[in-house]
C-alpha cells in the first residue's frame, strides 16, 4: 500500500505511546479530584483554620501517605513534594553539595553519576564545577547500558559526597542495579540519589530495601498524577545534612522569620499545588488497588511483544538490553536508512501513533549506545496500554521502514 492509497483509509483512534514523557490517559479519579477540589475547596493548605482549608491539608496529608506506602518510606513527612523529578533532583544535589561546601569550606567535593543519567542531573553537576565540584561519569555497558556495580564502587573517594543514579532509562528503559548501589554507598557513608522518573509507578521501588538515601520522582509519568506535581522522599535524619537554597512562608512557626526545621515544612516554602496533588493522590491510589506487582507484569508482556516484533525487522535496531527483567517498557530503535524524526513523523501521520524522537535529554546514553548525532524514534508504554495497541505499533513501524528499505551490509 503506498501512502496515497493509506491516506484514504479510514483512520484508527490515535495511539499515544510517548509514556515515559508523561502518562495518557489518567484514571477518571485523577480528574474528578482536582475538578472537586477546584469546585468545591479552593482554599491553600495550612493558611487558614477554616473547612475548606483543613480539606486542604488533608489532600497533602493522604498524597503524602499513599505516596510512602507505595515506596515503604518510614516516614510519611519526609515526601517533600516539589515541581516535578528536575526540581526535586535539584534540591537533593545542590542541598547536599552545597551543604557539604559550607560545612567543610576548602576541601574537595567530588560527586559521581553514571552515563545513562538525565540532564536534570547532568546540568546541576555541570553548573557546581564553577565551585570546584569533581565530578565522575561512570560509564555502561554500551550494549545493554547497565553499570557495572564495582565501577561505580572504584569511582568513589574519600571527599564523595553524593552518589546519583537513574532507576531506568528514558532511552533505552535499562533498569540499573540500585540496591547493589545502596550497598556499596551505604558502605562508604555516601548518600545515594535515585531518580525514579521511569521506575515509580512502574516496577516495585523500596527506599529502604534497596538502600536509597534520596529517591526523586514524577507525580505525571507512573504515578499517573496531572503535570506539575512531583516530590522527593528523604532518609530521615539525612534532612540535616542538604543545606536549604530557597525559604519563604510555610503557614507554620509564622512568629519566627527563619524556615521551619520540622519536616515536611523545612523544604516546602510557599503554597503547593494543591489541586494537582489532589489528582496525584488518585493516581496513587489506582496503583496502589491495582497492585505495584500486576502493573509490572502488564507492562512486562507488553515489552516482549515489541522487542519480539520489532526484533525482526530490517535495518532497525534496538537500543538496551534485551533481557525483561533489566528493562522497563521504554523502547527506543533507529533505523540504518532512516532519521528517527522520519520515522515518527511517518508513525504519525501514515498510522497515528505517537512516538517521540531525539535524544531525550540524555546525551551521555546516547553517547555510549552511539547514537549521540542520530538519535532514536522511543516507544513507551503505560497502565492503559493493550497488548492489541502494540500489535498495532510494531506492524505500523514495520510498514515504515518496508518503504524505507535498510542499507545492505
Amino acid at each position: 500500500m503506498d501512502r496515497r492509497e493509506a491516506s484514504m483509509q479510514p483512520r484508527q483512534p490515535r495511539l499515544y505511546l510517548d509514556n515515559a514523557a508523561t502518562s495518557f490517559p489518567k484514571p477518571p479519579a485523577v480528574h474528578e479530584a482536582m475538578l472537586r477540589y477546584a469546585t468545591e475547596i479552593g482554599a491553600s493548605p495550612g493558611r487558614g483554620s477554616y473547612a475548606e482549608a483543613r480539606a486542604g491539608s488533608d489532600i497533602l496529608r493522604t498524597c503524602r501517605e499513599r505516596l510512602a506506602r507505595l515506596v515503604s518510606a518510614p516516614s510519611a513527612d519526609h515526601v517533600i513534594f516539589t515541581l516535578n523529578t528536575t526540581d526535586a533532583l535539584n534540591l537533593a544535589i545542590k542541598g547536599r553539595v552545597l551543604g557539604r561546601l559550607a560545612a567543610h569550606p576548602g576541601k574537595p567535593v567530588h560527586v559521581v553519576t553514571t552515563a545513562m543519567d538525565h540532564n536534570s542531573v547532568l546540568r546541576p553537576f555541570n553548573a557546581l564545577r564553577a565551585l570546584g565540584v569533581e565530578w565522575t561519569c561512570v560509564p555502561v555497558n554500551p550494549e545493554t547500558g547497565i553499570v557495572e556495580a564495582n565501577d561505580v564502587a572504584r569511582a568513589l573517594r574519600p571527599e564523595t559526597s553524593l552518589v546519583a543514579a537513574v532507576h531506568a532509562s528514558n532511552v533505552s528503559g535499562t533498569v540499573q542495579p540500585i540496591a547493589d548501589l545502596g550497598a556499596i554507598c551505604r558502605a562508604k557513608g555516601v548518600p545515594l540519589l535515585v531518580d525514579a522518573a521511569q521506575s515509580i509507578g512502574h516496577l516495585p521501588v523500596d527506599v529502604e530495601a534497596m538502600g536509597i538515601d534520596l529517591l526523586a520522582f514524577p507525580g505525571h509519568k507512573g504515578l499517573l498524577g496531572p503535570l506539575g506535581t512531583g516530590g522527593l522522599v528523604i532518609r530521615p535524619g539525612l534532612e540535616d545534612r542538604l543545606s536549604l537554597y530557597r525559604e519563604g512562608g510555610t503557614g507554620s512557626v509564622s512568629e519566627d522569620d527563619t524556615q521551619p526545621p520540622a519536616m515536611p515544612d523545612r523544604f516546602e516554602p510557599g503554597s503547593h499545588n494543591t489541586i494537582g496533588l489532589a489528582g496525584l493522590a488518585e493516581g496513587v491510589a489506582w496503583i496502589l488497588d491495582h497492585g505495584i506487582n500486576s502493573i509490572a507484569r502488564h507492562e512486562r508482556t507488553l515489552t516482549a511483544i515489541l522487542l519480539d516484533r520489532l526484533a525482526d525487522v530490517a535495518g532497525l535496531r534496538i537500543l538496551g538490553t534485551q533481557a525483561l527483567d533489566h528493562r522497563v517498557g521504554v523502547v527506543s530503535v533507529t533505523h540504518d536508512a532512516m532519521p528517527a524524526e522520519t520515522l515518527a513523523e511517518r508513525l504519525e501521520q501514515d498510522h497515528d501513533v505517537l512516538t517521540r524522537a531525539g535524544l531525550h535529554c540524555a546525551p551521555h546514553a546516547h553517547g555510549a549506545f552511539g547514537t549521540l548525532t542520530t538519535g532514536a524514534c522511543r516507544l513507551s508504554v503505560g497502565s492503559f496500554v493493550t497488548e492489541a495497541d502494540v500489535e498495532r505499533a510494531a506492524d505500523a513501524v514495520a510498514e515504515v521502514c518496508e518503504r524505507q528499505p535498510a542499507v545492505s551490509a
